[in-house]
């Protein structure tokens, strides 16, 4: 799946999110390594700390189905413009898949930017298992 495709993919679920408090509804799309592609959206919740982002939707969602390698993730606004992922979906990014593009698109010039999930978060979490 080419990326114009995860942009309209993400761009189509964005009138599912339920942004009351913020009024920033995100959209995903998010392609997995096998070529399924997983999409969410941002949900509030009054208490916000119980608030999850888009990323985090989409990334659970693939994971709950048994995928645990991912290749890209798209994320817009309403507008179309890329917003680049929160610290907490940045660690779950990596967390699973390192190396997964991040695509911001830019309306106003037609085109991605892209990082790897890895040169966001340079020092993540991580859990060394040792063989003992």
């Amino acid at each position: 799946m080419d990326n114009r495709e995860l942009l309209n993919k993400a761009l189509d679920v964005i009138k599912y999110s339920y942004s009351p408090y913020s009024h920033f509804p995100l959209g995903v799309a998010l392609l997995t390594k096998s070529g399924k592609v997983y999409t969410g959206t941002n949900i509030e919740n009054a208490s916000y700390g119980l608030t999850i982002c888009a990323e985090r939707v989409a990334m659970f969602k693939a994971i709950s189905e048994g995928e645990r390698s991912f290749s890209k993730i798209v994320i817009v606004d309403k507008d179309g413009k890329g917003v680049p992922p929160c610290g907490a979906c940045r660690q779950v990014m990596v967390e699973f898949s390192p190396d997964m593009e991040i695509l911001l698109y830019s309306p106003e010039k037609d085109s991605f930017e892209i990082f790897k999930a890895s040169e966001m978060l340079p020092i993540s979490f991580s859990l060394e298992v040792k063989d003992e």
